[in-house]
């Protein structure tokens, strides 16, 4: 399962990517183009475990990535100032409450494609 999710979250993370270039709204997030390059990286990254890695690999990033991701989602709603919740990181992102509920549903699913794949497998 970890390969699946890695590999559908990588194409949707390319794809969030390229298209936040054109629409810096996406969905009310607040995408600009540090953020976008985050996502194609982020998608390449879970392309690479999700088509090459082995299935542990694929495993543990999806359990890191979801830890990541949910803790960012989180972080940003205790964090996030105004009404939209905002959370500045360096001037490079901008991220609001929508950006918050998105990361958490991301990391949710990292954690169950990591979670509810067998780690005892000695096959890859």
């Amino acid at each position: 399962m970890a390969k699946t999710i890695a590999t559908i979250l990588g194409v949707v993370f390319i794809l969030v990517g390229l298209v936040g270039f054109f629409d810096h709204t996406l969905m009310g997030t607040h995408l600009n183009t540090t953020h976008n390059l985050v996502h194609i990286i982020s998608g390449a990254i879970a392309l690479y475990f999700g088509l090459a890695g082995t299935l542990s690999a694929a495993r543990l990033f999806c359990i890191i990535f979801g830890i990541v991701y949910a803790l960012l989602g989180v972080c940003g709603f205790l964090l996030g100032t105004g009404p939209d919740r905002i959370l500045p990181i360096d001037d490079l992102l901008m991220l609001g409450t929508m950006d918050h509920v998105v990361h958490i549903l991301l990391g949710i699913v990292f954690l169950i494609g990591g979670f509810l794949t067998r780690a005892d497998l000695t096959t890859d």
